[in-house]
């Protein structure tokens, strides 16, 4: 069992990124994180969990190649302690904990760098009580939010990324064939595996049509209030139009319990209106999305609410899944306690910021009028996800320089 304090470990040369997610899930934080990127890189985007590191090290590698005596000298006051090397993709991180280890330090490298922390996808269960199984895959390093439904020996993929194993091993370990794929909206932060899913699984892509316009691939468009079913089960799928982040956003309802809501609304924020440049004309749908009147506004307050994103570790439960009742986001969440349509645009106005340049590559890529290889795909596909409408919501809280 692991220790759940700042009490040493003993940690492998090579530390897989899954091995650290869990170690920091479960409270084993008894080491050091020494990022040896530059400043402006940790600042933008670093290793969160819900718990964290005993200390905190940004010692950017050149500093190592320059000055080697001086970098491993602000390292001795940690020298009880293992040292966790991370870099971008692994390669001077690996370097950093070599040259730690020759001079007596406990130090381990994290394999693939921050391009594996932010690929790494954890699997969640939902409890439903029923034979339904929902289960929610977290891609931690991203903040982003996948799902599988399943029953009857069918299963309902919602917003997968494009690295597939863990949605098709996962359907594999429960027997069932993927019918449908669905994303809840044309993705701006991540490449999308919706399609390709789709595609290698002869399954129905579902994607509603304002969305879709000038997709260069076949796809069924979403019907608000249709009715899928899996296998000859009674589980109800309802899509529903849920328009304000993107004008085609839907959020799908699942045995009138579960709403899988998208980008329109997390757990502690909503998803933002300006990534299309739009605020004003978005933000206006999204209060009649939220607002009284409203697809939401029907939905009773027991109803679970499972995002497409979160922003921060802090929207995590105990029990390890990113969900709020709507009963409790229509007491906490700021946005939805707003008194009206004006009050809403100026919340929105007043967290307005500038949005990633690499989004608008990311949407032409998943509506297929731009192609990319793997290399790019990786390139466009680091960081976290920028999707809430809140000044700190999807970006890495900013971390000051130690250890100099």
């Amino acid at each position: 069992m692991e220790p759940t304090s700042n009490v040493p470990l003993q940690l492998e040369a090579e530390l897989p990124a899954g091995r650290l997610h869990a170690l920091l899930d479960r409270g084993a934080t008894g080491f050091v994180l020494l990022d040896v990127r530059n400043d402006t890189e940790v600042a933008a985007w670093r290793i969160e969990g819900r718990h964290q590191p005993a200390v905190t090290v940004n010692r950017p590698y050149f500093d190592f190649l320059e000055d080697e005596e001086a970098a491993v000298a602000a390292l001795e006051p940690h020298r009880e302690l293992p040292i966790v090397v991370v870099c971008a993709k692994g390669g001077s991180s690996d370097y950093v904990a070599g040259l730690l280890r020759e001079r007596g330090f406990a130090a381990s490298n994290l394999v693939g760098g921050m391009q594996a922390w932010g690929d790494l996808i954890v699997e969640v269960d939902v409890p439903t009580g029923t034979s339904l199984v929902l289960k929610q895959l977290q891609r931690v390093g991203k903040g982003c939010l996948a799902y599988v439904v399943a029953d009857g020996g069918q299963a309902l993929v919602v917003d997968p990324h494009r690295h597939l194993g863990p949605y098709e091993d996962l359907a594999a370990r429960l027997g069932v064939h993927i019918t449908h794929v669905f994303d809840t909206h044309l993705h701006a932060d991540h490449i999308s595996g919706a399609r390709v899913l789709a595609e290698r699984s002869r399954a129905v892509y579902m994607l509603e049509a304002h969305d879709a316009e000038g997709a260069k691939f076949p796809y069924q468009a979403i019907t608000p209030g249709q009715t899928l079913r899996l296998g000859q089960t009674e589980v109800q799928l309802m899509p529903l139009h849920t328009p304000g982040h993107t004008p085609g956003s839907a959020s799908l309802l699942i045995d009138g319990r579960f709403l899988l809501s998208g980008d329109t609304l997390f757990v502690a924020s909503i998803g933002r209106p300006d990534l299309g440049g739009q605020l004003e004309v978005w933000g206006r749908m999204l209060y009649r999305t939220l607002g009284p009147g409203g697809e939401l506004s029907q939905l009773p307050d027991d109803v679970l609410i499972l995002p497409a994103h979160y922003a921060g570790v802090e929207e995590v439960r105990a029990d390890g899944l990113v969900a709020g009742t709507l009963g409790m986001l229509r007491e906490h969440n700021p946005a939805l306690r707003l008194a009206s349509e004006e009050a809403f645009v100026a919340f929105l106005r007043a967290n307005q910021r500038e949005a990633p340049a690499i989004y608008q590559e990311i949407r032409r890529v998943n509506l297929a009028w731009q192609e990319v290889d793997e290399a790019r795909a990786s390139e466009l596909d680091l960081g976290k996800n920028e999707c809430a409408a809140s000044r700190g919501g999807g970006c890495a809280t900013r971390q000051t320089r130690t250890g100099a």
